[in-house]
């Protein structure tokens, strides 16, 4: 779904300590350093292995690869392929190496519960597509799950990101981190379409700017940096005028034009769908749920707070976006903490426990349909009060809100109950953070704290589902779990 590149300090005037130092100036303070340079310096060898698997990046005439540039950047160190479809062709390439690979198996299920014993993780639950229940046993544990755009009623995310990797974690016990921090990107299609089309921010680094409802272009009186101000800067800009009543729209007919199909033809695509040529009409935009800062708190390893599981992507938070992610830091993040993640498993000195067991002989949840019509009041309740901007009145009423509908989601299946699950603790790390940072915007506290940087964990208790608040200082926030000494055994009980 990526239309975004991925950044790399590949250019002759670039290096990764620049990209790193752009990725802290917009992370709010919250960043974890030591993870943001260990990103930067990983991503050129990132970039050369996905080619050495096969995967086509755009080039300039020379065959050099083609840099682009996007918001915050100081440099032009955006990969991007077919223009748009970035996402697409990362996964083309590396699932074709995966469907290659003899020691790997695939196999099609939905987790519905990680297994644990005596504060370990040691499987899940899972339904196959055939409605049978399976247990897999494992030493190791890896979501991989994505995000929670979902939990909105507006989101630029796809049907699967409704945060069930990350209520799966919450309710096994895992910590998680800097839950308050979602970004919203802000230039998805205005349309009647859920989820909302994105306009990549690659539009607005290629010259495509933001104008209101009489044409004036707004953003220079808002920032230096115009169009290509940090996302939590231009999506506010965004949402205060349509609150206002304006509408917004990108204009891309000087800077792109007739060359749309050919440097944008996703992007193209989606606007012919919906009636309108690019080329020769403004783009109508509002902000949407687009990515998530936090997630299951994480090492630079991927190990989370409980011994057998590890987590990587956008379900995981490693501290390297902070309160507010740098353009096409998402895709790399994937790709070197992902590395890394197997890297660390390699090392390990664990074999796999008995692979499988009938599910039947253990606990399979008992929960009951998916009910589309509480997952779309929760998604409206978390686009009204825990949204773009927030406040003590509007989260605690949304909280009270959520405990009112816990009684249906105690039978629901998982896909509405992590919807709740995850919207619950976002709105409450979010009445927790006094303080307007990066993403996180508060009406009622405008400003920086004046204290120093600290970071919110959350523990869900998994008794009465009691939520504890932590704060913790910047750093790393996650120690390495040591692995118990002995092999946990497991009994199959009915």
């Amino acid at each position: 779904m990526a239309q975004g590149g991925v950044a790399a300090a590949l250019g002759s005037a670039d290096s990764p300590a620049l990209h790193a130092a752009d990725t802290l100036a917009v992370g709010g303070g919250v960043n974890v350093p030591d993870v943001v340079r260990l990103l930067a310096s990983a991503a050129p060898e990132q970039i050369e292995r996905l080619i050495t698997l096969g995967a086509r990046f755009d080039r300039d005439a020379e065959g050099a690869l083609e840099l682009g540039r996007e918001a915050a950047h100081g440099r032009a160190r955006i990969v991007h392929a077919d223009g748009d479809a970035t996402g697409a062709e990362i996964s083309r390439a590396l699932g074709r190496a995966v469907m290659a690979a003899e020691h790997v198996g695939v196999e099609r299920a939905v987790a519905h519960q990680l297994i644990t014993r005596q504060g370990r993780v040691c499987g899940v639950i899972a339904c196959r597509e055939d409605g049978s229940w399976v247990a897999q046993l494992a030493d190791a544990v890896v979501l991989c799950t994505g995000g929670i755009g979902r939990i909105y009623r507006e989101t630029t995310n796809p049907r699967s990101s409704r945060g069930e990797g990350l209520a799966l974690a919450a309710a096994a016990g895992a910590r998680l981190l800097d839950l308050e921090f979602v970004q919203f990107h802000p230039t998805a299609l205005a349309v009647d379409q859920d989820p909302l089309p994105l306009l990549t921010e690659a539009l607005r680094g290629a010259g495509a700017t933001l104008v209101d409802g009489s044409g004036h272009r707004f953003m220079p009186a808002i920032d230096s940096r115009a169009e290509l101000a940090p996302r939590d800067t231009v999506t506010r800009a965004i949402f205060q005028l349509l609150e206002d009543g304006e509408q917004v729209f990108l204009d891309a007919r000087q800077a792109i034009g007739e060359e749309f199909p050919e440097r944008f033809p996703t992007v193209f695509e989606i606007c012919r769908r919906h009636g309108i040529d690019p080329r020769r009409e403004l783009l109508p935009v509002r902000p949407a749920a687009h990515y998530h800062m936090g997630g299951v708190a994480t090492d630079a390893n991927g190990r989370t707070s409980l011994a057998g599981l590890w987590a990587a992507g956008e379900v995981a938070c490693t501290g390297a976006h902070g309160a507010n992610r740098l353009a096409s830091n998402s895709l790399l993040e994937c790709l070197v903490l992902g590395s890394r993640v197997a890297a660390d498993l390699a090392r390990a000195t664990c074999k796999l426990s008995a692979p499988l067991l009938d599910a039947a002989r253990l606990a399979v949840p008992s929960w009951g349909p998916r009910r589309r019509d509480l997952e779309q009041q929760v998604r409206a309740l978390m686009s009204s009060q825990v949204g773009v901007v927030r406040d003590a009145a509007g989260l605690r009423a949304a909280i009270g809100s959520l405990e009112v509908l816990r009684p249906a989601m105690e039978t629901a299946a998982l896909a509405t109950r992590s919807v709740w699950t995850v919207a619950r603790l976002i709105a409450r790390a979010a009445l927790e953070r006094r303080e307007s940072r990066g993403s996180h915007a508060r009406r009622d506290f405008p400003h920086l704290a004046a204290s120093e940087p600290y970071r919110l964990a959350l523990v869900q208790n998994s008794g009465d589902g009691s939520i504890e608040v932590e704060t913790l200082p910047v750093g790393l926030a996650v120690e390495p779990v040591a692995e118990p000494a002995g092999r946990t055994e497991l009994r199959a009980t009915r």
